[in-house]
């Protein structure tokens, strides 16, 4: 057995964890400190729940079992608490037991299980998020199954086994339920894992959004101030619930402030407070949430500055403050914050510096400045827009995007998710959740600090190294649209909140203005749009022929969406008509509410009134449809070729049936409200990414699969041994030497044409003997690989005089034979050269990039990228979605050559790198992809011990405050 003294405190086993009722509880190991809390915790639990864990009376411990469940060794005995205020609520421990049940070590691998959890909080998820981490410790500690004996009457416990997702056997014995779990993760287990994630971070978000209570802490007795001006807020916009005014400045005299009851401390109030909002300098912080943890609140917005965006000091207070709130259970929103809204009638909370809330709506907006929120709350107002929700974040140094997504995928008031952000601490699991919101709601991104390569100042999170263009192929594969400004986000918020997803990318174009509709023609082809002729109406168009106009081309089967342009009518006397946009734009609602399966958008300019009318008097109500909010996928759209802009039209094509996205037929009182934009590009670009995540719903519903033929050559065992021998002789990063990466490539079913040296003219020609003519002779010299432009290479050498001349003019030219390092190999069929990349990222993952070799690639950027594991859809998308792709499918007349065959060759590496994570990158260059079949000419392999998963642990939350 080993002893206590030999294992250090494993504190990398801490972390917090959100649970069932969304509070949070900090998990970490017992040690010998911690007595008189295991005394304490046993004395508040029920006779019942020791009854179960002992299977006998046992009131109280005795000072043997007190010493027995505080010393550890970390290996074969641990013991795990979850603790909430610096005390235990709730224990597990495991003990390694050999096949009698007997105590053991090493090389034992099962372990008897046991858990006890305080009466007061069972039913919060306790026992399931400990046994995620007591699972995760024992495979660390080589332990692969747990044992346990419950009593049968102990459902509770049963049930918690029962749901873990682990492969398990029962079976009844001496009056008890044996369980048996193996601890080896499965599909079933993740997917239980996650799915309690999100119903947790969810639940940790919807408590802050729609409080009972509200206590302001740091409101002035001076008009004016943040604290003031919160409380304002709040009471302005209606709270549902109570509302309190915190000072410890204040009077006993003083009764209320603001028409709310004015106490000195949050622990006077009385009654239960659920959300906090603190505005007191950095410095009195600390105060606040000690009074607040004390008093049960369950959580805190802190508008407070002076925390990591001031400075090292400043950092530091910050994690301070998280680990401070969430010892208490608390979640934080901040800080340095701008505050949080919610405008559903059953809450009414504007917690925020937002002097006026956002009218209730369907788009849900997070933002991680405020200076961009107040921005974007102003545009949204602008243009008639309603919110269902509103988070500033601030600092984010707890609740991020990642859990206000996990709120919005389930919130039934929100249709449209708007973020905007300045860095992700967490890729990986973004864009799962990223993924998973939506294929039910569209998620619109606009990133900033996309360049500086570092996060902004108060962003203490991880740095991802891979490029932001990854980042958006990644974020797209994801579904996630991404944009480039607030502009934009705007803009396709407000059309995707507002209009049904489009069929398929056929745009109608009508409107009084020739010149406005052909750049709206030509806007559609840029952005990879089907646009039909554009309809001039003329200048002296009356809003009845809009509406006749606009109600035949929603009626035509060959459209699955209308851009309107509209400029201020000229009537017969050549002065502009007397309507305004007043009746225009109840035309084009009436006209638009006769196809509720269609988008419309309108181009104005200079039309007073226009925008609002189109958006006045909405339903935006719980009962109102949603456009996108389903994930019933849509046919699949014709593609015909874009019509060109002449009088006559090509004969349509008719939508292969209903668009199952469309909202149902508004009721005649709730005419459908329309988007409009100052300028043709803005609504066209709009429209252009609902297209795109319209595709990207319909192929969501099939996100293909990894071809089982890839197991036939295969050899995963051989290639984890090779992988162990090489990493053994030398554990640090290391490039494979050319023999090593080409049996590991083989290994995987891909072969890479051998090279020889040739340092003189001699060895080539014996090397080209060995090979088979014809061959090439290139240089292998850094500098020169992959440059045939420069001379390195020469091709088809049919004999070997012409070997010999290559060789002496290479070294003349470009140097010595020791500097060139040249070699031979025989020639490939010809081809496409391209390139196959892989990569791990330490945030966001393992991910397969390609491209076409040389300049494309090289210089201006033409790569395509996927998060491996790369299923075989996504395998032809991304030699489909890069700029050159066209080369590879008979460009100009030229031969097609073999995707399929390259298709085989990015689901091996993918495959490769996801198998073993060790490989941490892989680059095969070139692969010529000839007519018939590839070859791989070049190939590099890294490898170095694999790198931590965080996405595969148990739940915690993230440490990077």
């Amino acid at each position: 057995m080993e002893h206590p003294r030999d294992h250090a405190y494993p504190g990398h086993w801490e972390a917090d964890v959100v649970l069932r009722d969304g509070g949070t509880a900090r998990i970490r190991p017992i040690t010998t400190e911690d007595a008189e809390r295991l005394v304490s915790f046993y004395e508040q639990v029920s006779d019942e729940s020791k009854y179960y864990r002992f299977f006998a009376p046992y009131p109280r411990l005795s000072d043997r079992d007190v010493h027995r469940f505080t010393h550890h060794d970390y290996v074969d005995r641990v013991g795990l608490a979850a603790t909430v205020g610096g005390e235990f609520i709730a224990t597990v421990r495991y003990d390694r037991t050999d096949e009698h049940g007997r105590p053991a070590s090493a090389p034992a691998d099962e372990a008897e299980v046991a858990f006890l959890v305080q009466d007061a909080h069972q039913g919060r998820g306790v026992a399931s998020a400990l046994l995620e981490h007591i699972g995760a410790v024992a495979r660390e500690r080589g332990i692969r199954r747990f044992a346990a004996e419950v009593l049968p009457a102990n459902a509770k416990m049963i049930k918690v086994f029962r749901d873990a997702g682990y492969t398990q056997r029962r079976s009844f014995e001496d009056g008890a339920v044996r369980l048996t779990l193996d601890l080896e993760p499965t599909a079933e287990s993740l997917a239980v894992q996650r799915g309690r994630e999100q119903r947790a971070e969810a639940r940790s978000v919807q408590r802050l959004l729609a409080p009972g209570a509200v206590a302001v802490v740091g409101t002035g007795r001076a008009p004016g101030g943040v604290g003031r001006t919160v409380l304002r807020n709040l009471r302005d916009a209606g709270f549902t619930g109570r509302l309190y005014a915190v000072n410890r400045a204040f009077p006993e005299s003083t009764a209320t402030l603001d028409g709310a009851p004015a106490v000195r401390s949050v622990t006077r109030i009385g009654e239960p407070v659920d959300l906090a909002v603190l505005a007191v300098p950095a410095d009195r912080v600390p105060e606040a949430v000690e009074e607040c943890g004390r008093s049960g609140v369950r959580g805190l917005v802190v508008l407070s500055a002076g925390y990591a965006e001031s400075g090292a000091e400043g950092r530091e207070r910050q994690h301070a403050l998280v680990r401070q709130a969430r010892s208490y259970g608390m979640r934080i929103i901040g800080p340095n914050a701008f505050g949080i809204i919610n405008t559903a009638e059953g809450a009414r909370l504007n917690a925020s510096l937002a002097p006026k809330p956002p009218a209730r709506g369907r788009i849900g907006l997070f933002t991680q400045s405020g200076a961009i929120g107040i921005a974007l709350l102003a545009a949204l107002h602008r243009r008639g827009a309603g919110l269902s929700s509103f988070v500033s974040a601030g600092n984010r140094a707890d609740v991020s995007g990642n859990d206000i997504l996990q709120y919005w995928f389930e919130d039934p008031d929100t249709d449209v998710a708007l973020l905007y952000l300045e860095s992700i601490g967490n890729p990986r699991k973004f864009t799962r959740l990223a993924r998973r919101t939506a294929a039910v709601k569209p998620v619109v991104v606009v990133k900033g600090a996309r360049h500086s390569g570092s996060a902004p100042p108060g962003h203490t999170v991880p740095v991802t190294r891979i490029p932001d263009a990854t980042v958006s192929a990644l974020l797209r594969q994801a579904g996630v649209i991404r944009v480039d400004t607030v502009t934009e986000l705007v803009d396709a918020g407000l059309l995707l909140a507002s209009q049904p997803l489009p069929a398929g990318p056929r745009v109608a174009i009508l409107g009084n203005s020739e010149s406005l509709g052909l750049l709206t023609y030509d806007a559609c082809l840029t952005e990879g749009l089907r646009p039909l002729p554009p309809q001039d109406l003329t200048t002296a168009a009356a809003p009845d022929d809009f509406r006749t106009a606009l109600t035949a081309a929603l009626a035509d089967p060959g459209c699955d969406a209308v851009v309107v342009t509209a400029i201020p009518r000229v009537g017969e006397t050549g002065t502009a008509g007397p309507d305004g946009g007043g009746a225009l734009g109840t035309a084009l609602r009436t006209a638009a509410a006769t196809a509720p399966a269609k988008p419309v958008a309108v181009v104005h300019v200079e039309i007073g009134g226009l925008a609002q009318a189109l958006s006045a008097a909405a339903d935006s109500g719980p009962g109102r449809p949603s456009p996108c909010a389903t994930a019933t996928p849509l046919p699949e759209p014709p593609s015909p070729e874009p019509s060109p802009p002449e009088e006559t039209a090509p004969e349509k094509t008719p939508t292969a049936g209903a668009d199952p996205f469309a909202a149902d037929p508004p009721a005649p009182d709730a005419v459908r409200r329309l988007p409009a934009y100052p300028a043709a590009e803005r609504a066209v670009r709009a429209l252009a990414e609902a297209v795109r995540y319209a595709q990207w719903r319909r192929q969501a519903a099939d996100p293909g699969k990894v071809p089982e033929f890839l197991d036939d050559a295969i050899d995963g065992s051989a290639a984890a041994a090779l992988i162990d021998r090489l990493l053994g002789a030398d554990p640090d990063t290391r490039r494979l030497a050319t023999a090593d990466a080409h049996e590991l490539l083989a290994l995987y079913g891909i072969p890479v044409r051998p090279t020889l040296p040739a340092p003189g003219p001699d060895e080539a020609v014996a090397a080209a003997a060995r090979l088979g003519y014809p061959v090439a002779l290139k240089t292998t010299a850094p500098h020169l690989r992959h440059r045939a432009d420069l001379g390195g290479v020469r091709l088809d050498l049919a004999d070997e005089a012409q070997l010999r001349l290559a060789h002496r003019e290479l070294t003349e030219t470009l140097g010595t034979a020791v500097e060139l390092r040249p070699v031979v190999q025989a020639m490939a069929p010809r081809g496409v050269d391209t390139v196959v990349r892989a990569a791990i990222d330490a945030a966001a993952g393992a991910v397969l990039s390609f491209g076409l070799a040389g300049a494309p690639s090289e210089l201006l950027g033409d790569l395509a990228h996927r998060l491996v594991p790369v299923t075989d859809r996504d395998a032809a998308e991304l030699i489909r979605s890069i700029r050159t792709a066209p080369l590879l499918f008979g460009w100009r007349g030229s031969a097609p050559v073999d995707t399929a065959a390259l298709e085989e060759v990015l689901l091996r590496v993918s495959r490769l790198v996801d198998d073993h994570p060790e490989v941490v990158s892989v680059t095969l260059e070139p692969v010529v992809v000839a007519t018939q079949g590839v070859s791989v000419l070049g190939a590099t392999v890294r490898l170095a011990p694999p790198p931590a998963r965080d996405d595969l642990g148990p739940r915690t939350l993230p440490s990077y405050y």
